[in-house]
């Protein structure tokens, strides 16, 4: 399912429809509830999970490839994904920086990785019902924040904001935020709040193009036009469409006939590009990002003292 966000959930004061939808959080709020009793099992061996309590567009998965990076220096590191058929370009993506297990239960996943890794790298799970895991990281964009605060489908949240007492680490993708540092620390104050930009690693080649058609279906797809716009890279015309979305044919035809008759080059994220058949990569560009953590040595060791 493709997911477009409704716009009153990222605006603070409560909307109209915020108060309708209100009653319907009590689902949510259940669902969370039951799973949280569940009974869950630890791994044999470690665990770090990297999810969201805000739905979509945190910067999850360059957060994951990451600390692969990262951690492969210490540990034997695998990357595990849980499968939806939606969820193919971050599969595709993932397994270019790699080892990654995936399969449509993360329980399965990890007892598979248990046979020959020493730790498991989950990308999303923060609210699966089965799993301890060794460290969690909920990660947040600084541009967004919090939203309304509200639960689904009132509000952007998974679960409740009070949550955030059981998890260990909070990551801030983006800018510096202080006034979201503050909220998030309105709910726990003892959590650790580390932040990373994203830093353009083929500037020089994007850079070679005047005008640009641009095309994206992510979950913060006005991040993807600031990156290119702070990087000094013109945006003549720009589609957006919601995360996961898959391209079709037609429409990556009616990209390239619009950039061939307005002489525009195109550009898509790295996580879009994957999801295209080969046929129709030829001359399409896609930005080739890597996170910068800041007080990265303090971000690892802290994470290293935990598990």
């Amino acid at each position: 399912m493709n997911l477009i966000k409704p716009k009153f959930w990222d605006q603070e004061r409560l909307s109209f429809l915020s108060f309708v939808l209100l009653p319907l959080t009590l689902i949510a709020h259940v669902f969370n509830f039951l799973r949280k009793n569940k009974k869950k099992v630890k791994s044999k061996i470690k665990t770090i999970c990297i999810g969201n309590i805000y739905l979509g567009g945190t910067g999850k998965t360059p957060l994951t490839i990451k600390l692969k990076q990262l951690l492969s220096k210490k540990y034997k590191t695998v990357l595990i994904k849980k499968y939806y058929p939606e969820h193919e370009d971050e599969i595709e993506l993932l397994k270019k920086y790699g080892k990654l297990i995936t399969s449509k239960n993360r329980l399965s996943s990890v007892r598979l990785a248990e046979k020959n890794f020493k730790l498991a790298l989950f990308d999303d799970g923060l609210q699966d019902p089965n799993l301890i895991y060794d460290f969690s990281i909920v990660c947040f964009n600084s541009r967004v924040g919090l939203g309304n605060k509200l639960v689904i489908p009132a509000g952007p949240m998974r679960e409740s904001l009070k949550n955030l007492n059981k998890y260990n680490m909070v990551f801030i993708n983006g800018k510096k935020n202080n006034q979201l540092i503050k909220q998030i620390k309105k709910f726990n104050k003892t959590i650790k709040v580390f932040r990373g930009e994203f830093i353009l690693k083929n500037l020089k080649e994007l850079k070679q193009n005047n005008n640009n058609l641009i095309f994206s279906g992510i979950g913060n797809p006005n991040d993807f036009e600031r990156l290119l716009i702070n990087n000094k890279i013109n945006i003549t015309r720009s589609f957006k469409y919601p995360d996961h979305y898959k391209f079709s044919l037609k429409e990556i035809m009616n990209f390239k006939k619009i950039a061939k008759l307005e002489k525009l080059k195109l550009i898509t994220t790295e996580k879009n590009y994957t999801r295209l058949p080969m046929r129709l990569k030829k001359n399409i560009n896609f930005t080739k990002i890597e996170l910068k953590i800041f007080n990265e040595k303090a971000f690892i060791s802290h994470i290293l003292k935990s598990l």
